[in-house]
């Protein structure tokens, strides 16, 4: 059983419900290139980072979800799946840059994790947040993130709650489960009140 990655419900909402993530790290790659190709590309760099491509060329364990989102600013390549960029990079004509990330398991810092052998892998520090987190089953597809993003965005202006930020879809499930039985979530941090 793949691990998850750990979350505090705070509250739950008919659509969505509202988490706190501790502290994190995140394995990732970006990469330009449409929503399904970039996820793909990036998913064999991450996958071959934890199966020891790695200067102590130790395994790391398998932590979903896999993290996408667009990459807002350029990252440098030196040395988890998370998955960003659709918004930004709409209507430009340009391929979007995606940012694909592993969430490593509880315990690794950027101090103690295993460094990437490959430059395209870099390792990440996320700090905790308040985020909001919508669910659905289906295929991995511009279409179906779209629509589910713009009902959590209905029903966090319905419940008051404001986001911040760029959101990340996640995927739980590797690509050979069938498409009606996989989880899938879009995440969007929101502003917190502490």
């Amino acid at each position: 059983m793949t691990r998850q990655q750990p979350y505090q419900t705070v509250q739950s909402y008919a659509d969505f419900e509202v988490r706190r993530y501790p502290e994190h790290l995140f394995a990732e790659v970006t990469t330009a290139g449409g929503f399904e190709e970039a996820g793909n590309r990036a998913f064999r760099y991450l996958f071959a980072y934890i199966s020891g491509e790695n200067e102590a060329r130790a395994k790391v364990a398998m932590t979903a979800p896999v993290v996408q989102d667009v990459a807002s600013e350029k990252i440098s390549m030196t040395a988890p799946v998370l998955q960003q960029g659709i918004e930004a990079h709409g209507e430009t004509g340009a391929s979007p840059t995606f940012r694909v990330s592993f969430v490593l398991p509880e315990g690794f810092t950027i101090e103690n994790a295993p460094r990437p052998l490959n430059q395209k892998v870099r390792l990440r520090t996320v700090p905790e947040s308040l985020a909001a987190a919508i669910r659905f089953s289906g295929r991995w597809s511009t279409g179906s993130y779209q629509q589910h993003l713009q009902k959590l965005r209905i029903a966090l202006r319905a419940a008051g709650l404001e986001p911040v930020g760029t959101p990340r879809f996640a995927r739980f499930d590797p690509p050979f489960k069938p498409w009606f039985m996989r989880h899938n979530e879009i995440v969007l941090d929101l502003t917190d009140p502490r």
